[in-house]
């Protein structure tokens, strides 16, 4: 693709502009926590839980629910301390293409804290982008006039003289959507009191507790399989926090029976919510469950359709990062929690979990002492955005502070 110095200005809507003509436009000042960016976070947040507009995209619910003024004031809240926070100045942000609402997060939790922003939308973001576009400038309609003066959404294709300009004046960029786009950014250069906070390729897995499993209400294994579609589904299972692999912990025989009832309720789930593959998915996961099997890494292979197929993996440590196409996962048994202590690379982000209590959790996290693992949260919550994510309390990386001393 040809170099084109012109950025395609999404928000606020403007005529396309040079990335020296948009550094220049970008003027005002925030404070941190400033009430003028809850009003409008908030007034956006509110137009995402439109019953018409959560029904057709749950993802946008929750995005609303975390802009809730509640939650806005609780962030801002917890960066109390003997310091004076100060914004951090202009963030760039690169998010990926392929989860539509994490350049939202990113873009919100960084506004809030006072920064100018510029947020690269990629060209090849789905529908749910538009309709967030759209929302954004329903909200802004109402807005101080400082949102727009201080908050850029663009889009452009492959431009190194964009990116490096974008680069060069930053304060913090931050990179979202593997190890290549990280390795691509880091060859344009920051100022030197600029830094990068970066996401690389994560991936995730779930832990269920067999006997716990097998002891729980049938109500209870119906939420826990519906929030296991939620969790896989709604992003094509792409996103880092969805879990790929399932990890049974317990008895052979108790795993075995929890892992057939558990396949049971997903199916059904997935059945009635209607979700289904396309040809060239229903082919890419036959591939990827086939290659395995050829390598010796799954002892059986079952498909529910095309939206569904279940590995059965020969030893926990087969465990696949990479992603097998929509709907695949990979299952393992375990004896113990304790026993993830020797699996878990430093790439694994978020353990999906049922049926164990807080003091094994943090038992575990503290035995795998960094090595991985960053976010343990129920089946049902991966998808979940906090402000504290892959290890990172975003609010304060947003910020600096000043030290006072009287």
């Amino acid at each position: 693709m040809l170099d084109d110095p012109k950025l395609d200005v999404r928000f606020p809507a403007a005529a396309p502009a040079s990335a020296e003509d948009l550094l220049g436009e970008l003027r005002g000042g925030l404070d941190v926590g400033d009430e003028r960016v809850r009003e409008f976070l908030s007034a956006f947040g509110r137009r995402l839980l439109r019953p018409v507009l959560a029904r057709r995209h749950p993802e946008l619910g929750s995005l609303g629910f975390f802009l809730r003024p509640s939650e806005l004031a609780r962030t801002v809240d917890g960066l109390a301390n003997e310091h004076v926070r100060v914004p951090r100045g202009l963030v760039f942000h690169v998010p990926p293409a392929n989860v539509d609402t994490v350049f939202v997060y990113s873009w919100a939790l960084s506004a809030l804290m006072g920064n100018r922003n510029i947020v690269r939308l990629s060209p090849r973001s789905g529908p749910v982008a538009e309709v967030i576009l759209e929302t954004l400038h329903d909200a802004l309609a109402d807005a101080d006039p400082v949102i727009a003066a201080t908050q850029r959404i663009v889009s452009y294709g492959r431009s190194d003289s964009v990116t490096a300009a974008l680069s060069a004046a930053c304060d913090l960029r931050v990179v979202w959507g593997g190890d290549r786009t990280v390795q691509e950014m880091r060859r344009h250069p920051l100022a030197p009191h600029a830094r990068d906070l970066v996401f690389p390729d994560r991936s995730s897995f779930a832990v269920v507790g067999a006997a716990a499993w097998l002891c729980a209400p049938r109500a209870a294994r119906v939420t826990v399989a519906e929030g296991f579609v939620n969790d896989t589904y709604w992003f094509d299972q792409a996103a880092c926090s969805s879990p790929r692999t399932v990890f049974w912990v317990g008895a052979e025989g108790d795993c075995d029976a929890a892992r057939t009832d558990f396949c049971e309720h997903v199916s059904r789930v997935v059945a009635v919510r209607g979700w289904g593959v396309d040809a060239a998915m229903a082919v890419e996961k036959r591939v990827s469950t086939y290659g395995l099997a050829a390598d010796g890494l799954a002892e059986s292979i079952e498909f529910r359709g095309n939206a569904l197929a279940n590995v059965t993996l020969s030893a926990a440590a087969a465990a696949p990062r990479q992603w097998l196409g929509a709907g695949t996962f990979a299952h393992a048994r375990l004896g113990s929690l304790a026993e993830l202590g020797s699996l878990v690379e430093r790439r694994d982000q978020t353990m999906t979990h049922f049926g164990f209590a807080r003091g094994e959790l943090e038992r575990l996290a503290r035995e795998l002492g960094g090595r991985g693992v960053d976010r343990m949260v129920p089946i049902g919550s991966a998808l979940s955005f906090h402000r504290v994510w892959d290890g990172f309390d975003l609010p304060a990386e947003f910020t600096r502070l000043v030290t006072v001393i009287r």
